[in-house]
Formats: structure tokens, sequence, C-alpha cells
């Protein structure tokens, strides 16, 4: 059995003395694909480099996350836009992108305009996406619907939300990422995720945050794939 992590910042710092080590790891357990959302222009190369290290292995989304958006979000648009058009590497997806109303609400109409922006673009590029949604699941719902006649498809990251927001998202046939969080006692995400179509649940790890009970808070060199 072949297994995915669909959602993995394996680019980070944090991972700079142990990838080579978790990678080998993982794919030990069977776990041999990664997908890694971009975050923002100080990443790029960072993803690019990895994916084209491990081609068999690692494959690169291209978007600007929300809590990185901010004035010059349309210049970084550009760029991001600029990379795909010009880059050797496959992207498979663009992300990770979508709304963010937990750490700053200062950019939030500038993060619902990057966040159109880049539906058109995944629609032009017939990609899925890869949707950041904290604390603004309702509201990221809403614009899909809007945006209906753009045909997208993609994963509702790190999920949570309630079950009328679990019907609008599976009647849209979006999947939802679940994770690290289904693990922790208070978020109720176990509830959640009962009312889930199986065939609608793809696993992540948003590494190197959000690791599973017993291993949340401890160091990153600690985490695997048991």
């Amino acid at each position: 059995m072949v297994l995915t992590d669909t959602h993995i910042h394996l680019y980070l710092e944090e991972f700079d003395n142990t990838r080579e080590t978790l990678i080998k790891d993982a794919i030990a357990h069977n776990v041999s694909r990664f997908f890694l959302p971009n975050i923002d222009i100080l990443s790029i190369n960072r993803t690019i480099k990895l994916a084209q290290a491990y081609p068999d292995n690692c494959f690169a989304m291209m978007g600007l996350h929300p809590c990185y958006v901010n004035e010059n979000y349309a210049q970084d648009l550009k760029q991001i836009e600029k990379v795909i058009a010009d880059s050797t590497v496959k992207y498979y997806a663009i992300g990770e992108i979508g709304l963010d109303y937990y750490w700053d609400l200062k950019h939030v109409e500038e993060q619902k305009k990057a966040l159109i922006h880049q539906l058109h673009l995944a629609s032009e590029l017939s990609l899925p996406v890869s949707l950041h949604t904290r604390n603004a699941t309702r509201e990221t719902i809403e614009i899909l619907q809007q945006y209906s006649h753009l045909n997208l498809h993609g994963i509702f990251h790190c999920y949570s939300g309630s079950a009328d927001e679990i019907k609008a998202i599976s009647d849209m046939g979006f999947y939802f990422g679940i994770g690290g969080v289904v693990t922790f006692k208070k978020a109720g995400l176990d509830k959640e995720v009962e009312l889930i179509d199986l065939q609608q649940i793809v696993l992540e790890t948003d590494a190197p945050y959000l690791a599973p009970v017993p291993y949340r808070g401890s160091k990153i060199a600690r985490f695997t794939y048991d």
C-alpha cells in the first residue's frame, strides 16, 4: 500500500537536520508521497529544490498563503505566476491559499482578492486547490459557491467546521484534509469526522505543525510516521 501525506511543509528550515532521515523513515513505512504547499515568495526556491531532489516522492504546490497576504499581494502573485510559467518543476495544485481570520484581520479584503485571483489561476491551469480556512470556513465556502462556474476542486486543508459546512463542502465535491487535530481532545474534530464520507477524507500531517497526541509539543526530530 502506498500512502500519501497530502500536506507537509517539508522544505522548511525546521527539517534541515532531519529531512533525509525523515523521508527514508516515511518510505520505510509506505508513506512515499509528500505534497508540498508553498506559503510565500521566500519559500518558493526551497519548495522547488526539494521537488527536484526527490522527483518521485515530493510534489510541489504553488500559492500565496493568506497569512502572507499584505498590501503587496498583487506583486507577489505576479511573481508566483511567473514561477509557474517558467519553472521546469511540475505543480500539482495551487496552494496553500485561502482565508485566515485568526491571526490578523488587517488585510481581510486583500486576502479575499488574493484567494479569488488564485482560484481563477487554478481554473486556468486545471489544477486543484489546497485551501487554508482558519476561522473563515463559511466565508471560503461562499466564495467557492460564487465562483462555481470555475469548476474548482481540491482539499479543505486542516478541516474543522460545522455539520452545515461539511454538507456544503461535500456537495461541492471537495475533500477534507484530516491530520493531528483529530487527536486534540478540545478540538471536537473526532465528532465532525463521523459526518464526513470516508471517500472524501485525505490524510495530512501539516508538519512541522499540529503534531498528533502524544507527540504534540515535541521536538521536530522526534516526528515519525509510526
